[in-house]
């Protein structure tokens, strides 16, 4: 027998201004995937906010999508709730949020030939000259603290501060950006893989508490695409990266979004405290 009160299923809330009415803010929208979001939310009726800590990158893509900025670390809470306070004072409403807002760790260039080199004397079966490549026992306190401050942190914070506005109003859909690092977790950037494995935790969790309350809180873990954050990658290891994706290529920003946006909609009113990878068959 049909619930009366259940949702309205895909091909009845599906269209193409799905989105219209809402209110969606993203977190490190100035550039790459968040700027992708923002696109693709917009495209489909949304009004987007953008954050990002770079006022002319959020200004651009603001102009773009015919939107609003919110100028902010998402490491600090107290701006994080003040501006999610004041998105909803304007519009009325808080109806998305993507913590998108992140950053990879900096390129060695001494560490990064000591792993090409050490994986030569790997494939000659050199085992005992190995050189250790101390990724743990030289990372600085600041560099642990700030990559989970604004990844796992600011996603906290984040999703903090949403839900005072939409747990009271029965409604509202979360998207977290993870990693394919959170669930497979790699040698040397071991600060990103806690966070982002963290924030599959935090999306979980979250997910059972509000789910009954008309919230519905969701990750995505994209594996390797291409934005500005690879750019300074070496090549050589790049090209090692991309030989171990099935399908021979990076993902694109734009396949992401698509992605993002079934989560922030109607149509995956049944996914709560979900974890959805991206990752060409990587995970």
């Amino acid at each position: 027998m049909t619930d009366p009160q259940a949702p309205l299923g895909p091909r009845a809330l599906a269209g193409p201004r799905a989105l219209a009415g809402t209110v969606a803010m993203i977190t490190g929208a100035g550039s790459g995937m968040g700027a992708e979001f923002a696109r693709r939310l917009a495209a489909d009726g949304a009004t987007v906010v953008i954050n990002d800590v770079n006022p002319t990158a959020a200004a651009v893509v603001a102009a773009e999508v015919g939107g609003d900025t919110a100028i902010f670390d998402v490491s600090d809470s107290g701006a994080f709730d003040a501006e999610v306070d004041k998105a909803v004072t304007r519009f009325g409403r808080l109806d998305i949020l993507i913590n998108n807002a992140g950053f990879a760790p900096p390129m060695d260039d001494e560490r990064v030939q000591r792993a090409v080199a050490n994986q030569m004397l790997r494939m000659e079966g050199r085992m005992s000259d190995l050189i250790p490549p101390d990724h743990t026992v030289d990372l600085s306190d600041h560099d642990w603290d700030r990559m989970l401050k604004v990844h796992l942190y600011g996603t906290f914070y984040g999703t903090r501060a949403a839900l005072r506005h939409m747990t009271p109003a029965r409604s509202g859909a979360i998207v977290n950006v993870s990693s394919i690092l959170g669930l497979r977790p790699m040698a040397g950037p071991l600060h990103y893989a806690t966070a982002k494995a963290g924030i599959i935790a935090l999306t979980k969790s979250v997910g059972q508490e509000v789910a009954a309350f008309g919230v519905r809180v969701n990750a995505v873990c994209p594996g390797w695409i291409d934005t500005p954050l690879l750019a300074p990658m070496d090549p050589t290891i790049m090209a090692a990266l991309v030989m171990a994706i099935p399908s021979g290529r990076m993902g694109q920003p734009q396949e992401v979004a698509q992605l993002v946006r079934f989560l922030a909609g109607p149509e995956s009113s049944y996914c709560n405290g979900e974890i959805f990878s991206i990752s060409a068959g990587l995970s």
